[in-house]
């Protein structure tokens, strides 16, 4: 093969990464502010609401908000925790949510997104279902 036509066509894909890198960080980057609202008027609040409920029902819980996420943590173990941020590793950008608990000597964590949707398209109703769903081993008795 001539090597002009090597080099032209490293050259088209030096330039289509770098578009596509591009494109990438300003979704990322619109992704970011649309959560950041999201956070301040819906996540936050809710995990309040939430954590308030769990204490009246003897469960203690505290909602922390590092920045770019909210965590409802257990208070018998900082290790416990239920945590709401945006996944912009990829090329999907989602709300996930993380999870990790201690039993005994065990670590479980696990990852998933709140739902497959764009950030602008997650509910409150579905950051709910995700909390209390996720809530069930740590309530369990």
């Amino acid at each position: 093969m001539e090597t002009a036509v090597v080099r032209k066509q490293v050259s088209e894909t030096i330039e289509r990464a770098r578009r596509a890198a591009q494109d990438r960080r300003l979704r990322a980057d619109a992704a970011r502010v649309e959560f950041d609202a999201l956070l301040d008027r819906t996540i936050a609040p809710l995990c309040r609401q939430v954590a308030g409920a769990l204490k009246a029902s003897g469960y203690a819980f505290t909602v922390n908000t590092p920045t770019g996420a909210v965590r409802l943590s257990s208070e018998r173990s900082a290790d416990d925790y239920i945590e709401l941020s945006l996944d912009d590793g990829g090329e999907d950008l989602w709300v996930v949510g993380r999870t990790r608990r201690t039993w005994g000597r065990r670590v479980l964590e696990s990852d998933r997104p709140v739902r497959r949707c764009p950030v602008t398209d997650v509910t409150e109703d579905d950051v709910l279902a995700f909390l209390l769903q996720e809530l069930e081993p740590f309530v369990e008795r």
